[in-house]
Order: C-alpha cells, then sequence, then structure tokens
C-alpha cells in the first residue's frame, strides 16, 4: 500500500506573530516564501499565518503588489516563488571548469536582475563524458546559497558536450591541455593513442572523455591548430574558443564560383551618378556608396548598397551558411567572412569603374537636416572612386569644396541628430597594427573624424528609411532594436551620479538626451572617462527582434540595418523585404524566412555577441603578447573596474586591460562601496575608485589567455590612491550641488 507524503510546511520567519484578524507584513511574506523549498501557493501562506476567511481579498491584493513590485513571481495559477530564483529543473550553459575540473554553469534563460546565478554541476555519471564550455543540459538545481545553485545533469540537449581550446604539453605516452579560456581553471589529461600526433607547444581542439573521480578529467585531440609561438596563432585560438565556422560547405563555394556581373535588364541606371565608397585604409569590401547634391534649399542624397540578395537566393547553400554565420568576424590579421571572397571581395564588392548591382535609396532632407522624403529602387551603379575616411578627410581640410555637398549634409544631419537627442559616449578605442608576419607593431588610438561621422550619419538615415518603408508596405522586418535602460540599472546609475552630486530622472521619464546632457556636462573633467564607462555599463545591449521596440540610444522610434548585406545577415533579410513589397523581383522574402523570423533574430543577435566576443579576445592576446617582454615595468594606469575581488585595470599608453588581486593592493582591509563603485581602505582610509589614475607593476603576461596582472604601486613615485574629490561641473551648467 502506497503512503503519500506532504510536502514539509516551510518554517515560520522567527517572531512573526500569527494573529488571525491581521495581514502579515510584507517582510515576513518575502522571508518566508524565501525559505520555503519549493514553490508556495496562497494556501500554504493562509495556513502558515493563520489567516482566515475574511482576509483572503486582503492576503491576495498584499500578493499582487509584492508581484507586481518585482519582489515575487507567479510560478503557477496560485503559486510563487522568490524573485531572481531558479526552477527546480532547468536548461543551463557550462560556462568555465573549476580548479578540481568540476564544470561551472549559468542558466540559459535568466530574467531576474542582476547577473545570473553561478550553477556548480556535480560529477557526470560514471561513463558519461565531462561537461566542457558551450555544452547544454537540463539539470536538477538546488539552491546552496545566495546566488549559488548545485546542478545535477537530467538530461543532454545536445550531442556535443562542450569543446576545449588549449596548449598541448607532452608529457609521457599522452600528454595535457591547458586551456586558453580563463575561465577554465584545470588542465585537462590527454592519455596515450588520443593525442593526434600533438607536440609541445601546439594549439589543440579537443572534446572530453568519460572518466571519473576527481581532479583533471581525460579529453581526445580533434584537431591541431598551429604552435602557440606563431603570433598568427593568437586568431586562431579566439576562433576556434568561439566556434565560429571558417569554412564553407563545398555547395555554398559552387554557386558562389558561378556568380557573373548583373545585368541592367529594368534595374534603375546608375552608372552616370558619381558615387563613391568611403572605408578604412585595410578594407576589401566596399559594400555601401554615397553621393549628396544641393537641391533648392534643401539636399538630395543617395545611399546604394550592394545588392547580395541577387547572389544568395531565399533556401540556397549560400544562403543556409550566410545564416549559420551570422556576421562577418575581423581580427587584426584576417576577417573570417560571411560570404565566400568571390561574392564578399568580388561580385558583391562596390569597386571602383565596375558595374555593380545594388539596391539603393534616394533621400531628400532639408536645411535643418529632417527627411522630407524617400524612394527606394534596385539599380545598376559604378563606383566613380574609392575613399578612405583619411583621404576624404584631408581633401576636404586642404579644399573645403572638395566634398563639399557631402559635408554640407553631413552638417545638417547632425544638427537633426542633436535636435533629437541622441545618447553620444565618448570611449576611446585601440587599433592593434601588426607586422607583415603577424608580430604587434603599434598599439595606436583609433581616430574618429568628421568622415566617419559622416558616413555614420548617411547609414543611419538610410536605415531609418527602410524600417519605415517595411512598415508602410505592413511587411516583416528585421529590426534593430536598443530597449531603455531598466529601472534597476538607472537606480544604480541614479546612486553614482550622486556621489558626483549630479541628478538624474526617472526611469520612466528619461530621453537620451538627459544622459547625453551629463555627458557634456563632464567633458574635459577627470571625471569624463568615469562617467562614460559607468553609463555605458547601465545601458542594455542592442539586439535583433521582429517586433519594433525603437532604439534608445538613437533616439528613433524605428530602425533597421539595410546597408551591411555582405556582412551582416539582418541587412539581407531587409533587403529581401523591401524586393518583395516593391515588386523589385522573384529572389524576395520567403514565407520561410518570415516563418523563421523570430528564431533568426534571436541567432543573429548570439552570433553577433560571438563575434564581439572573439574579437575582443583575440586583441586581448595580441596586447599580452606585446607585453609579455616588458614584465616588471612600471604603467601609467586608470582603474576600469571595482569588484570585491580586486580592481581591473586598463593602461593609458596601449589600452591593454588586466586585473590587480586584492593581494596586490596596500595591506589593509578594504570596503567594496557598490554605489560610489570604489575600495576603500578600512585602516589608511585610501580609496580606489573607478577612473582613477594610478601606477601599476606587470607582473604577469599570458599570450595564451590574454591574462595580465598587475601591482599597485603607493608612495611618491606614483600616483597616489586618494579620497574621490567633489565633482564641480563648469559654472555655466545650471546643475543643483547638495551641500
Amino acid at each position: 500500500m502506497k503512503t503519500a507524503h506532504k510536502k514539509p510546511r516551510p518554517k515560520l520567519p522567527k517572531n512573526t506573530v500569527k494573529t488571525p484578524s491581521q495581514l502579515p507584513s510584507r517582510d515576513a511574506v518575502k522571508k518566508f516564501i524565501a525559505e520555503a523549498p519549493g514553490k508556495v501557493g496562497m494556501r500554504e501562506i493562509a495556513r502558515a499565518f493563520s489567516i482566515g476567511p475574511d482576509d483572503k481579498k486582503g492576503l491576495r491584493g498584499l500578493m499582487k503588489s509584492l508581484e507586481a513590485d518585482g519582489a515575487l513571481e507567479r510560478a503557477g495559477r496560485k503559486q510563487f516563488n522568490e524573485a531572481g530564483r531558479l526552477p527546480e529543473n532547468a536548461v543551463v550553459e557550462v560556462t568555465g571548469i573549476d580548479r578540481d575540473g568540476e564544470a561551472l554553469a549559468r542558466p540559459v534563460v535568466w530574467d531576474g536582475t542582476g547577473r545570473p546565478p553561478i550553477i556548480f554541476m556535480l560529477a557526470e555519471a560514471r561513463g558519461q563524458p565531462a561537461l566542457a564550455p558551450g555544452a547544454r543540459v537540463l539539470a536538477r538545481l538546488r539552491r546552496v546559497g545566495p546566488d549559488k545553485y548545485e546542478g545535477r545533469t537530467l538530461k543532454r540537449l545536445t550531442e556535443k558536450t562542450g569543446s576545449i581550446v588549449g596548449v598541448f604539453r607532452a608529457e609521457g605516452p599522452g600528454g595535457r591541455i591547458e586551456p586558453t579560456d580563463k575561465k577554465q581553471k584545470s588542465e585537462w589529461v590527454v592519455p596515450a593513442g588520443e593525442t593526434m600526433g600533438a607536440t609541445t607547444g601546439e594549439i589543440v581542439r579537443a572534446e572530453p572523455l568519460p572518466g571519473s573521480g576527481y581532479g583533471p578529467k581525460p579529453a581526445r585531440v580533434t584537431e591541431c591548430l598551429g604552435q602557440v609561438t606563431d603570433a598568427r596563432s593568437v586568431s586562431l585560438i579566439a576562433i576556434a574558443t568561439h566556434e565560429i565556422p571558417v569554412d564553407f560547405p563545398e555547395a555554398a563555394l559552387k554557386e558562389a564560383a558561378k556568380a557573373k556581373a548583373t545585368p541592367l535588364a529594368k534595374r534603375t541606371d546608375l552608372r552616370d551618378v558619381p558615387l563613391i565608397t568611403i572605408d578604412g585604409a585595410d578594407a576589401r569590401d566596399f559594400d555601401d556608396a554615397v553621393f549628396a547634391a544641393r537641391d533648392g534649399k534643401g539636399m538630395r542624397l543617395i545611399v546604394a548598397i550592394a545588392d547580395v540578395a541577387h547572389y544568395v537566393k531565399p533556401g540556397s547553400a549560400l544562403d543556409i551558411s550566410a545564416r549559420e554565420r551570422g556576421n562577418s568576424c575581423y581580427f587584426p590579421d584576417r576577417v573570417v567572412p560571411m560570404l565566400p571572397e568571390e561574392l564578399s571581395n568580388g561580385w558583391c564588392s562596390l569597386k571602383p569603374h565596375e558595374d555593380r548591382g545594388c539596391l539603393f535609396v534616394e533621400m531628400f532632407i532639408d536645411a535643418e537636416g529632417r527627411k522630407q522624403s524617400h524612394k527606394f529602387g534596385r539599380g545598376l551603379m559604378r563606383s566613380a572612386a574609392r575613399k578612405t575616411y583619411e583621404q576624404v578627410q584631408e581633401e576636404h581640410e586642404g579644399n573645403p569644396q572638395n566634398h563639399a555637398d557631402l559635408y554640407a549634409a553631413f552638417k545638417a544631419l547632425s544638427a537633426a541628430r542633436t535636435a533629437r537627442g541622441t545618447l553620444d559616449l565618448d570611449l576611446p578605442e585601440r587599433k592593434v597594427e601588426l607586422t607583415p608576419d603577424g608580430r604587434v607593431a603599434k598599439i595606436a588610438p583609433r581616430p574618429r573624424l568628421d568622415s566617419h561621422r559622416l558616413i555614420e550619419e548617411f547609414m543611419i538615415l538610410a536605415n531609418v528609411c527602410a524600417a519605415e518603408e517595411l512598415e508602410r508596405h505592413k511587411l516583416p522586418c528585421m529590426y534593430r532594436v536598443h530597449a531603455p535602460p531598466s529601472p534597476e540599472k538607472i537606480d544604480n546609475l541614479r546612486s553614482f551620479l550622486a556621489t558626483l552630486d549630479i541628478s538624474l530622472k526617472a526611469a520612466d521619464q528619461l530621453h537620451p538626451r538627459d544622459l547625453d546632457h551629463i555627458l557634456k556636462l563632464v567633458a574635459g573633467t577627470d571625471k569624463a572617462v568615469l562617467v562614460n564607462e559607468t553609463m555605458l555599463r547601465s545601458q542594455s545591449q542592442a539586439e535583433y527582434a521582429p517586433d519594433n521596440l525603437g532604439h534608445f540610444g538613437l533616439a528613433l522610434s524605428r530602425y533597421a540595418h539595410f546597408t551591411s548585406p555582405i556582412r551582416r545577415y539582418a541587412d539581407l533579410l531587409v533587403h529581401r523585404a523591401l524586393i518583395t513589397g516593391l515588386k523589385l523581383g522573384k529572389d524576395g522574402l520567403t514565407e520561410t524566412d518570415i516563418a523563421k523570423f523570430a528564431d533568426t533574430a534571436e541567432h543573429i543577435t548570439g552570433t553577433e555577441r560571438r563575434a564581439t566576443l572573439a574579437e575582443r579576445d583575440s586583441t586581448d592576446r595580441y596586447l599580452a603578447l606585446y607585453l609579455q617582454h616588458r614584465i616588471g615595468e612600471l604603467f601609467d594606469a586608470r582603474i576600469s573596474g571595482v569588484t570585491k575581488f580586486g580592481l581591473f585595470v586598463t593602461l593609458i599608453e596601449t589600452g591593454a586591460s588586466g586585473f590587480a588581486p586584492m593581494a596586490a593592493l596596500p595591506d589593509d582591509f578594504w570596503i567594496h562601496d557598490e554605489a560610489s563603485q570604489s575600495l576603500i581602505g578600512k585602516r589608511t582610509r585610501l580609496t580606489f575608485q573607478l577612473a582613477q589614475s594610478i601606477g601599476v607593476r606587470l607582473v604577469e603576461a599570458k599570450p595564451v589567455t590574454g591574462g595580465l596582472l598587475f601591482n599597485v604601486l603607493t608612495g611618491p613615485s606614483a600616483p597616489q590612491a586618494r579620497a574621490p574629490k567633489r565633482f564641480v561641473p563648469p559654472q555655466k551648467s545650471k546643475q543643483k550641488h547638495r551641500r
């Protein structure tokens, strides 16, 4: 006979008085639910607090209030969880390996505030391969502390168990792999017969093998990528770590090889319009061309974009491959293109003095830069010149008549942007310049010229027109959306700005111009970098979506990427939608495309973020390679991050970033103040704050992982740690100050 087991009733918080005619406090209910072993229903709450029938309505109101405030989450019709608490079973992805060789994971779906909790995965069952970064499993979770869970695999959701990229070291009949990912703290053991002939110092890709016990887990080498001493292997590590597809399928290459010149046919002939391309000096694919001319009191602009849709048909091998990649990836020494070279650098590149098919938008703006009208078409163009940003800037500064109409249009569009009130963060970028053999020659600031801004303004206007046109035709659009900052992030930003005596509007009243006003307020002061970086951290990430959420940063109600279909799949979908809506051909958007829009949006948002991480990792490794011969040297630096574990610092000279752990700080008891983003010494009262200038000594540089470690200097020869100064805005400002 089966015995029914009742779920144990959660214990009441201490000092809770159960009064039949009185509702419990909000804090008492929250604590009761937080300490419950699982979901809690209205019945359990009413019983625990001795709430009678007459007070049930009041209890429902209390629960709705807690839910509306985000303190609780509904877990069923009448059940609740503590806000931000993970369910009993959830899909998780492995992100790293701890020093004991066990997997660390994060939930794939996280709707809570702040960072998702960390999940310590238990060892896999005997005979199962260990989990490596990238593996996804359905796991049973058990809470073991604030923001910490223990996970046990219930089901593997993919065939792959994750992949390992590292440097091989021969040992006996087998060897070991030192991971290139800083999140993997433990080495992997390669048994005899599983080395694939790898030699010491070779970069390898590997897969986990079944094993048991504690310590390093076994793995099998599946690919040898090159020697770690070859500087050109740096990008290969990033490509392999982030699993970016490099080789095109044979079918896609065959389709690209069959491409040929685009005929005029029914296209608009733009070959007599002096369109020019303006790109970086090292660019090889030219996918946009511009033209401007005065038209009465306003201006006529044309933006012409390579007609990729003519060559990449829906459902073709080229299309499937392009969707999988999502975008091109750019590294200091190479490009991993979205399309084969025959297209990306050939028929879809707007080379000077060669006929090329294009999609174009003709736009008319008034003297204040406001768009009056636009018209899309499919054309045949011939670029009059291939220009670099530096050439255009130099030619215009040497003689303002050169490119006069382009710059006049730029000034009008800039004025409209200012009137619109956009967020323009001022964050310096660095460019890694390599020698022909792949060595780092220098790290130089990336210039930001008016010619760069000119192209940016032309492209933004064209993208707005694309979104408007698709809405007018009631066609699906792959929007580029940027949500406003969350109320939680705005609260954190407001707390930080309060330390500088700067006030900020409530989240529901905030406009980008309010944030930009603060940036202008601090421009030119010693707090400018600090405020820019903090504001960047407060922003949501831009993404692709089939539903229009607007673009907060650009202060635009609708926006879609149209201008780079060679390197972004989203733009190709927008081109197809325009072709369908304007009846410009039979190679437009298909029902299959439309049915997959939501999935495609999620996928290409992921590939874009994957590329960003890979490009950043590659740059970090090149910087570590550049600095590995300068260990022991002193550098001027700026604090770029403050945590309870230490400081992230960025070198002024190169822009390289590294970490100074607590042990590298002066001997003291350090208090982490999150609101002011600082570490404060309890005994010495020294303060290290975000964006503060300090002196550091380089103690370790590891090109394999891109990691840099520093010691913080204090004393007469180094910039002093100090208490933060009161920020005083320029006198012209009407900003109020608290005394």
